[in-house]
């Protein structure tokens, strides 16, 4: 029998800490789908397929990893779809515990899929997609918790404080 996990997420973008989460992932799963889940009436920073693309380099190692998107879906109903009998999700801290325990209690709940809780490295304990924005956008260096790519990436696409939007609003 096949034991496949998904490791959901945006990844908006996919950083160090989600890397560190999917590698370990991939050691104690013959498959892993790393499952990009959002709603379509929203945009990132990112499109899904420039996200994907990242994803995959991160990846592109790991043999039995592979990303897909997946729009307005419940998580286990991704998990029914591909056939995952566990959720795999890394966590920071206890605050990480607190907002990611009542989602696996309702999986479960659902469908009997088990989530695993991964600590993450307490090298990247401080790391988030949002955060690294953050960051990008006020010109601090991200280098080593994100891709060179995707930190190039955000330099380029994020506005910078003082700068102006392309409809003419400064940047606040």
């Amino acid at each position: 029998m096949t034991r496949r996990a998904v490791c959901p997420g945006s990844y908006d973008p996919v950083t160090a800490g989600h890397v560190d989460v999917l590698r370990r992932a991939a050691g104690l799963f013959d498959e892993v789908i790393v499952a990009i889940l959002h709603n379509p009436a929203k945009t990132g920073t990112f499109t899904i397929d420039e996200r994907i693309g990242y994803i995959e380099d991160e990846v592109a190692d790991l043999p039995g990893v592979r990303v897909e998107a997946f729009a307005n879906r419940l998580l286990v109903d991704v998990c029914t779809e591909v056939g995952a009998t566990a959720i795999v999700k890394g966590l920071r801290g206890g605050t990480d515990f607190a907002y990611e325990m009542p989602m696996a209690l309702m999986n479960r709940h659902l469908t009997g899929v088990e989530t695993l809780f991964l600590p993450g490295d307490p090298r990247f304990e401080h790391v988030s997609s949002s955060l690294v924005k953050e960051v990008a956008r006020f010109g601090g260096d991200v280098t080593g918790l994100v891709s060179d790519a995707v930190r190039d990436a955000l330099i380029e696409r994020l506005p910078r404080p003082g700068e102006v939007l392309g409809d003419g609003r400064p940047v606040g």
